[in-house]
């Protein structure tokens, strides 16, 4: 089956606008970043919380703790994708601390549902918040992000894809159909 391009939604610099606006509402929010951690979902958002974290240090003038999760062994849809042997996680330490999940895009909101059940592996948080890119609707489970760079609501048949520079050399969010 192949890919179409149908739609750029986020250039690079509105990437940067949304990445940066989200970043002044965590510090809002939780009125500054001194028990805030970072936690990116492995793959993309921990490049999009590696960047969040850089912004809240610059912003704050202190270090933002920042951790990578894989997901995959906490999947409620294993079958259809293929396991990873061995968990790829990078965890600071969580307890009593803020985690702000962060992920590129929220669909059905499983991942971010297999995220929390996979970050109580390493301790219990005061609070979990989730951070997302773009927020393309069509929730199967309640779940709502705090913090959202753009909404985009896809039909069936569509979705969407973040490339970051770090892995795709380029910065962008489509619409891909197929």
């Amino acid at each position: 089956m192949s890919t179409v391009l149908k739609a750029t939604v986020m250039d690079a610099d509105q990437m940067r606008r949304s990445l940066s606006r989200i970043a002044h509402e965590i510090v809002e929010r939780n009125r500054g970043v001194g028990d805030v951690v970072l936690v990116g979902i492995v793959s993309k958002g921990d490049v999009l919380a590696q960047r969040l974290a850089t912004t809240l240090t610059q912003l704050e003038h202190a270090p933002v703790p920042f951790g990578r999760l894989d997901v995959t062994m906490h999947r409620d849809d294993l079958d259809s994708r293929p396991a990873s042997r061995r968990p790829t996680s990078d965890m600071p330490e969580i307890r009593g601390k803020v985690v702000v999940l962060v992920d590129d895009v929220i669909h059905h909101g499983r991942t971010a549902r297999a995220a929390m059940d996979a970050l109580m592996d390493f301790g219990r948080p005061r609070a979990i918040q989730l951070a997302v890119l773009v927020d393309r609707g069509h929730r199967e489970l309640p779940i709502r992000p705090d913090y959202v760079g753009k909404n985009v609501p896809t039909a069936e048949g569509e979705r969407i894809e973040v490339l970051v520079a770090e892995e795709d050399g380029i910065d962008q969010a489509v619409i891909v159909a197929g």
